[in-house]
Parts: structure tokens; C-alpha cells; sequence
């Protein structure tokens, strides 16, 4: 009850941001409040006529359900609940509509992924990027794959979970999974995300002070949130 309480809350104030012509950003600890804020930009952009795009950038897939979960938290299972499986409470928040569509979502830098997570990815039929992709293709072309299809009508989310950083560059994250992307590979990542101009909604989420070192990964994130908006080294022609 107090989870669904305030995932309706980040809910209903994504919506009215939305409303109100602005950008959301959502700095959170758990990374189940995107559910709330998902849920708020793609009713918006449904409501636009508007094409929408989720980039989960993340170590892990965060589609486990209470069947599943090893180890009960709810910050495993956010992706599953987005896409309709989980308790009714959060799967619907208040009748906002059907769940998102997994065509709309693309996993990016996964290298963490439970056995059951798996087989709900392969049933729903989800997009996903590992870091085996992004080894093998680059970061560019793995980006590439990832924007596919992203036009001028398009609302883009980026939910960015710390983790998805190597724990070299990044430890200050609850549960660090190494093999992630460098610091150079991140910058890519988030300017060629600002490239494309749609950004439109943004989850900032499992930072954990407690466990970072002279504030480094707090340090590297807003960096990493400066290229997202567009920062650059040269003005680009």
C-alpha cells in the first residue's frame, strides 16, 4: 500500500509537469518510481498522437514479479509491472490506461539478469542491448539500434539507473554489476541521445551516497545529465 501510494503520487505529478509544458526530471533512490513516471509520459504522449520510446538504461532488467524475485525487492520489478505483470494496484495505477507496450522499450546495458527475468523477456518480446551487443557493435552503433526509429514525433524517456555505469567509474550504487560502460562509452550514450533533439521525461534513480567515494559517482552523473541536455566540447555544425 505505501509503495502504490507513492508511485500514484510521482504519478500524478509527472502528469501535471507534463501538463504544465516542462520537462520531468525524477530523482529517486528505488528505481520503481519510473512506474509513476512512465506510466504519466506515455498517457501524454498518448494523448499528443505521439510516438513513445523508453530507454531503461540499467545493469539489470528489472523484470522480475513477486513469483520470481529472489530476493523480494521492488526495485526488480518495475519493468515487469510497466509491462502488465504485477499487482493490480501498480500495474493500473488508478485506470490510466493499458500497460506499455514492449515494442516501446528498449533494455540497454543489461549484464545482470535473473533465469526467470529471461524467459519473461523472450515471452513478452522485449529489445534488449546487453553489454555483449554493446562489446560487439560499439557503443554508436549499439545507440544506433536503440533510437531506431525515434522521429520529430516522438516523446523519448530516459530512465537512468546509476548502476548501468562500470563500478570503476561509478561505485556509489546499491548493487553494482561489473562490465558496465566506460566513462567515454556513458558520454556517447547520453549525447547521442541529446542528438536526436526528443528527449521529453527523465528518471535519475539508485544513486546511494552512502556507498560513493569523495562524491565521484554523484559528480560523474551530472556530468553524464549535462551531455543529456546537450553539453558539448565543440558547437557541432
Amino acid at each position: 500500500a505505501e509503495a502504490t501510494a507513492w508511485t500514484r503520487l510521482v504519478f500524478e505529478v509527472t502528469d501535471q509537469v507534463l501538463r504544465d509544458g516542462a520537462l520531468p526530471l525524477l530523482m529517486g533512490g528505488d528505481h520503481s518510481v519510473a512506474i509513476g513516471s512512465i506510466r504519466a509520459a506515455r498517457r501524454h504522449a498518448s494523448t499528443h498522437g505521439r510516438r513513445f520510446r523508453v530507454l531503461w538504461l540499467d545493469a539489470h532488467a528489472d523484470c522480475n514479479t513477486s513469483a520470481t524475485t529472489p530476493s523480494g525487492n521492488l526495485h526488480g520489478m518495475p519493468v515487469a509491472c510497466l509491462l502488465g505483470r504485477g499487482p493490480d494496484a501498480l500495474v493500473r495505477l488508478g485506470d490510466d490506461g493499458p500497460s506499455l507496450d514492449p515494442l516501446a522499450l528498449r533494455l540497454v546495458g543489461c549484464r545482470s539478469v535473473d533465469p526467470a527475468e529471461k524467459a519473461l523477456i523472450h515471452e513478452i518480446g522485449v529489445d534488449v542491448i546487453d553489454m555483449r551487443l554493446i562489446d560487439e557493435l560499439g557503443m554508436r552503433e549499439a545507440m544506433n539500434v536503440a533510437l531506431a526509429g525515434v522521429d520529430d514525433d516522438t516523446h523519448l524517456h530516459v530512465s537512468l539507473d546509476v548502476d548501468f555505469l562500470d563500478p570503476d567509474i561509478a561505485p556509489g550504487v546499491a548493487v553494482p554489476a561489473r562490465g558496465g560502460p566506460t566513462y567515454r562509452e556513458a558520454q556517447l550514450c547520453m549525447e547521442m541521445i541529446a542528438d536526436t533533439g526528443r528527449l521529453a521525461s527523465l528518471d535519475i534513480v539508485e544513486l546511494d551516497p552512502s556507498r560513493d567515494l569523495r562524491n565521484v559517482t554523484a559528480e560523474l552523473v551530472v556530468d553524464l545529465v549535462g551531455s543529456l541536455f546537450g553539453k558539448s566540447t565543440l558547437v557541432r555544425r
